[in-house]
């Protein structure tokens, strides 16, 4: 990452904890690292993505359905589902610093290094090299790759490596009255596990014929080694799953299809296509045979925001194993030659957004510092935060601009027609352009200013975020304006 990307990136975390987003959790004891706590407006935000991506979801699709699993399952679904096996990632330490590094970050950094410094080719033919090896999972190659190009610890400044070992990423704990007899238990890793034990549970209840998904928000954990970028690479974090059920032999028809669709629901909050890409897996899952990621350009970079999956049917299939119960579904439906297609375990394509990582991505690209000239020819600059108006945190902010007169009680009369509608915001204190600042700085679209005027033509002055135009709007209109822009 470029001086100038760490520095616009610590200005955004800095301004995310000063208005109230996101605040280090713990923080009066020195806070807990890679675990944050989001605040007044940092909440609000995270809610309206969620809804906006549930609403997608569960009610834009008549073949998709919603469920909420508990956090903790049965210890035999971790089994069957591989993570306790499989869900681990290789890691080394530097001998002199005892600093820990993800290998493949490790690699990555250095990558980056060369590309600031014109060697892109050269840092592209590493990360191939890379790639090849992890998906062999040939650690003594990727050892040799770390010590032929010198790699070196970022706090010793020394190639003093460990061998590359592989740490298994759950937390476990306890369950049980005295610990001695107690069951070890895992906090889940990922909630797609929820979906699948549910599946038939689910296509009974809700009469729902293959295809169909099932669609679930919630939090996962993992005991992430590394865990850096403020809230990209957190130990306890909230997923956007859906698992989308097929008839074996269509999985690679609908992995296009979400492939697409997932693309235009980032798309539809007006962010910008020149800022995603497409990233196919070189090494696959151990359920996969197709993966790709929706990587996003954040200021350290395009990383991983998205994650489309082909699982085949490996989780039924495992669960069916483990567990001696049928996972089948009976699809009456007939085939072109009129056969019918009968009993079978379906294959599954998995789309699972990060919503912490959504939520700095929005953070990220509203964030702008701007420079503004004023009449009289004397400049000014204000931070804005360009949130799409669907998922800001208050959509609008009542501003009276006196306390008395009788100004504020028409402000309240317009906050109680509002406020079943969307969220608002209500001040009276300081004067009108500190108090737009203020709004600009959260993100707010719309402030709506009731001055003297009000009172005699019934008007007020509304305010664009985005343009800083103001107009004179019917008190009545303010909102239907705003609904309009939602």
């Amino acid at each position: 990452m470029s001086t100038t990307a760490d520095n616009q990136f610590q200005q955004i975390i800095s301004h995310a904890k000063e208005y109230g987003f996101v605040f280090p959790s713990s923080e009066i004891y020195d806070g807990l690292s890679a675990v944050y706590d989001y605040g007044p407006y940092g909440s609000e935000l995270k809610k309206n993505i969620r809804d906006y991506w549930w609403k997608s979801m569960t009610q834009m699709h008549e073949n998709i359905v919603g469920i909420d699993a508990a956090i903790f399952m049965h210890p035999t679904t971790w089994k069957a589902s591989g993570h306790v096996d499989n869900f681990s990632d290789p890691m080394i330490d530097n001998k002199d610093s005892k600093k820990r590094y993800r290998v493949d970050h490790l690699i990555e950094q250095f990558a980056d290094k060369l590309s600031e410094s014109g060697k892109e080719e050269q840092a592209k033919e590493i990360l191939h090299q890379m790639d090849a090896l992890l998906a062999a999972e040939n650690f003594q190659g990727l050892l040799e790759l770390i010590q032929n190009n010198k790699i070196a610890c970022s706090v010793s400044g020394t190639c003093n490596w460990t061998d590359i070992r592989q740490f298994n990423l759950m937390f476990d704990t306890k369950m049980g009255s005295v610990s001695d007899d107690a069951d070890t238990i895992y906090l889940r890793p990922e909630t797609a596990q929820g979906i699948f034990v549910n599946f038939l549970n689910v296509q009974k209840t809700a009469r729902m014929k293959i295809p169909f998904g099932i669609a679930q928000t919630g939090k996962a954990f993992r005991n992430e080694i590394v865990a850096r970028q403020f809230i990209f690479r957190m130990r306890e974090f909230e997923q956007m799953e859906m698992q989308f059920f097929v008839r074996p032999g269509t999985q690679m028809k609908w992995y296009e299809y979400w492939k697409e669709e997932r693309m235009k629901w980032h798309l539809s909050l007006g962010l910008p296509a020149e800022k995603y890409r497409f990233h196919n897996h070189v090494k696959l899952a151990h359920y996969a045979d197709a993966a790709l990621d929706i990587e996003f350009e954040f200021p350290f970079g395009f990383k991983e925001v998205e994650g489309i999956h082909s699982r085949t049917d490996y989780d039924l299939r495992r669960h069916q194993e483990f567990s001696k119960k049928k996972m089948q579904y009976f699809d009456a439906d007939t085939d072109e030659q009129g056969k019918p297609y009968g009993n079978y375990i379906p294959y599954v394509v998995e789309t699972s957004i990060g919503l912490d990582r959504m939520f700095l991505l929005v953070l990220s690209h509203a964030y702008q510092e701007e420079k503004l000239t004023k009449e009289d020819g004397s400049t000014d600059e204000r931070v804005v935060l360009k949130i799409p108006p669907k998922i800001a945190p208050v959509k609008l902010a009542i501003l009276p601009l006196t306390k008395k007169d009788g100004l504020p009680e028409i402000a309240r009369a317009l906050m109680d027609t509002c406020k079943p509608y969307f969220k608002c915001f209500y001040e009276e204190k300081d004067a009108i352009g500190k108090r737009y600042r203020r709004q600009d700085a959260i993100g707010t679209p719309f402030c709506v200013t009731i001055d003297h005027q009000t009172k005699e033509d019934n008007t007020v002055t509304i305010r664009h975020r985005d343009s800083m135009q103001q107009e004179r709007v019917k008190l009545e209109d303010v909102k239907s304006i705003v609904m309009q822009a939602l």
